[in-house]
């Protein structure tokens, strides 16, 4: 028997009953302002927005699916003015003045480093960053070259795409970027954000291909591929070299009630005490401290691994039912349609052509260097660096079969996406 059609977990006759009465609040002027009217609006937008993503062909396979369609419909709903003025801005204010952005970035950054095995955190840093660092070295440098040569500039060129797309996707990426340059460059956030999630997506269209022609390129050229093997040295498995403890495993992955709530603590607290040393070393983006100070507990175990698991299962709750409301809010709050459009132009899609092919050929030439087979390094540390975070890593991996170097991508996403706001805080002290 044929499945049936599922909205955010519901069937779609029980999720339309809901929404029915939904927009009857909305266009009869009764939405409440704040979260309580803001949640169910954004929740609705994005599951819908999202399920059209996930089952459009080109859309899903070579454009990141549904979080792509969430942020550029969403958006639209504002540039054709489809709900009344006064949903708008229920929703803007809840992503912007209300914190909800702040409060999601703090459970994505804070869980997923907790979430990770230590001893990984401690070998990435050995062979894997200096890959990482390749690929962001080539891209930067041919970003930059290439911005000369066609009239952007070389700083513009690495600060709206270079580093967006290198960032780790949106919520974890573009989003706290565009707040860092918009404080920066004393800019708005939203005309910062609208420069950067054209190049966020291009980036993310163009890994998922690349991932399939550095394939093709493995099969052809033998030697260059491990064929889903990071390391030279034989018998050594990227599979099971970074796999978590088993009883960890199951702790983390037995659900508590109670956890959430101490996760959501720890990690708001996390939030506060970057926002804390911020003020103390202002040159440092607040985020940049909160991803060090979580880094930092977590490689010296400072925290016991009760707690970690609490932080990893509030992330987890956090990003499987609440990611929709942020693109949503993404869209609705920080992308505006008619900059975007006047964004793109070939000298733009040259630029961020060259930032991931520069990644992906930086991060295989030093993991080339460092012992590791040149594809999979290209794919993992360069690739998956310029793609859209989690979702992007599942579409590049697929795209070039190697599925069981999830480990490694997800380091590029999750800590080399992190550095990538630090750099981005230094930078612009340099600049400024």
């Amino acid at each position: 028997m044929k499945k049936s059609l599922h909205f955010f977990g519901m069937p779609w006759y029980y999720f339309a009953l809901f929404g029915a009465v939904l927009l009857a609040g909305v266009y009869l002027g009764k939405l409440p302002k704040g979260m309580v009217g803001a949640f169910p609006l954004m929740i609705f937008i994005g599951a819908v927005l999202s399920k059209i993503g996930d089952k459009a062909p080109i859309v899903r396979t070579f454009l990141g699916g549904g979080a792509i369609v969430v942020i550029f419909g969403s958006a639209g709903l504002v540039t054709f003015k489809i709900f009344p003025e006064e949903a708008i801005r229920t929703m803007q204010n809840f992503m912007t003045s209300e914190g909800f952005l702040d409060f999601y970035i703090a459970a994505l950054i804070t869980g997923s480093i907790m979430g990770m095995n230590r001893g990984l955190l401690i070998r990435a840093a050995v062979r894997y960053f200096p890959a990482i660092l390749g690929g962001l070295i080539c891209g930067m440098g041919l970003s930059a070259l290439v911005g000369v040569l066609t009239g952007y500039g070389a700083t513009e060129a690495i600060l709206f795409i270079t580093i967006p797309i290198m960032g780790g996707g949106m919520g974890a990426g573009a989003v706290p970027l565009a707040k860092i340059f918009g404080e920066g460059l004393g800019k708005d956030a939203t005309e910062m954000l609208s420069l950067m999630v054209p190049a966020v997506a291009l980036g993310n269209a163009l890994a998922i291909v690349a991932g399939g022609l550095l394939d093709r390129l493995g099969k052809t050229v033998p030697g260059l591929s491990g064929q889903g093997q990071l390391m030279v040295t034989p018998g050594d498995s990227a599979s099971t070299e970074l796999d978590l403890d088993p009883e960890y495993k199951r702790a983390r992955d037995t659900l508590d009630l109670t956890q959430m709530g101490t996760g959501l603590f720890i990690a708001t607290s996390f939030f506060i005490l970057g926002a804390l040393i911020n003020k103390a070393v202002p040159a440092v983006h607040g985020y940049a401290w909160m991803i060090l100070s979580v880094a930092v507990v977590k490689a010296l175990g400072l925290l016991p691994q009760k707690f970690e698991i609490c932080c990893y299962q509030w992330f987890q709750f956090v990003m499987n039912n609440l990611t929709g409301v942020l693109l949503t809010g993404i869209g609705i709050a920080y992308t505006d349609l008619r900059q975007i459009a006047e964004a793109f132009s070939p000298q733009y899609i040259a630029l961020v052509t060259v930032t991931v092919l520069g990644a992906a050929f930086g991060a295989g030439l030093v993991g080339k260097l460092v012992g590791f087979y040149a594809i999979e390094s290209s794919i993992t540390a360069g690739l998956c660096m310029a793609n859209m975070g989690g979702t992007g890593d599942v579409a590049v991996l697929s795209a070039a079969k190697r599925m069981e170097l999830m480990p490694f991508a997800q380091i590029s996403s999750r800590l080399g996406g992190a550095f990538i706001l630090i750099l981005s805080s230094v930078i612009l002290q340099i600049l400024s």
